[in-house]
């Protein structure tokens, strides 16, 4: 698999305070691969050295390949970001803010009804920026970031303070740009939206890396207990240990019709963070 993000032994410092400490990750083409922390982490650094805002202080940093130090025009095209608000004209309305972008880059505006009707701004085209909700905002935000069709989409805590029913469909935007081809780099700290979206998650605290893999391979690898608990239609919640004769006791009570649910122990990737840092992710 052809790397779109390839990051060795990145370091960044801010008037001698060290920030990002030799930050080492890869990210395939077509993968979500994401960056999860709490505020604070070096998530919102990263992204700006790796679409070229930032120079970092040493290190290896590449986008498809090319120096991050050295992106030209074209390979910004491969690029769609969105970092919070970041690029939004509050007195041009939904239509004329990608307009906007979309003269910049030299193109005609033949795409932006249909990325509009996308993210679900059809009827709010002529509504000004500044009128949006948060959760609006974050699909104008958004629907920016996919207008051309980028190969690698840069996303910061897209869905931070969202209500669930708008955070579900940002999710699912999300998605769609995957199945689309397109390599995702995602920094959040809600553990459920990393677990769901992500191929490859690394945990960052303050700019090193704890831990990566999979969400599963994470959370398989600090279950410590490895046990199996039970919850009895009576009420009654049932701990066994993870082992032959578990099976068995399983089975009786599936034949007795008495077991109405069963969960591993394992834990999520909170528990995980806290368990390597002593914090919260939202700390």
């Amino acid at each position: 698999m052809a790397q779109a993000i390839t990051v060795k032994d990145l370091v960044h410092s801010y008037g001698g305070k060290q920030v990002l400490r030799k930050i080492s990750i890869e990210a395939g083409e077509g993968q979500i691969i994401g960056m999860l922390g709490p505020s604070g982490a070096g998530k919102t650094t990263l992204i700006s050295i790796l679409t070229g805002q930032l120079m970092p202080t040493g290190g290896i940093c590449q986008v498809f390949g090319k120096d991050c130090r050295h992106m030209n025009g074209e390979d910004y095209q491969k690029l769609g970001i969105m970092m919070d608000s970041f690029g939004l004209y509050e007195r041009m309305n939904c239509f004329d803010n990608l307009k906007f972008y979309q003269m910049l880059d030299g193109k005609n505006t033949d795409d932006i009804d249909p990325v509009l009707a996308q993210v679900g701004l059809s009827e709010a085209k002529k509504t000004l920026a500044c009128d949006l909700s948060k959760g609006m905002r974050n699909r104008l935000a958004f629907a920016r970031a996919i207008l051309r069709r980028p190969q690698l989409l840069f996303l910061d805590e897209p869905t931070s303070g969202l209500d669930p029913m708008t955070t579900e469909a940002i999710h699912e935007m999300i998605l769609a740009q995957k199945k689309k081809g397109a390599t995702v780099f995602l920094t959040t700290h809600n553990m459920y939206e990393a677990q769901k979206l992500c191929d490859h998650i690394v945990l960052l605290n303050e700019g090193e890396i704890v831990e990566s893999g999979s969400p599963q391979e994470i959370c398989r690898r600090y279950n410590h207990q490895k046990k199996i608990r039970l919850h009895l239609v009576s009420g009654e919640d049932v701990q066994l240990q993870h082992d032959a004769k578990a099976g068995e006791k399983i089975a009786a009570y599936l034949a007795s019709g008495t077991l109405e649910t069963i969960h591993s122990t394992e834990p999520n990737l909170e528990t995980v963070f806290m368990e390597l840092t002593g914090k919260g992710l939202d700390k």
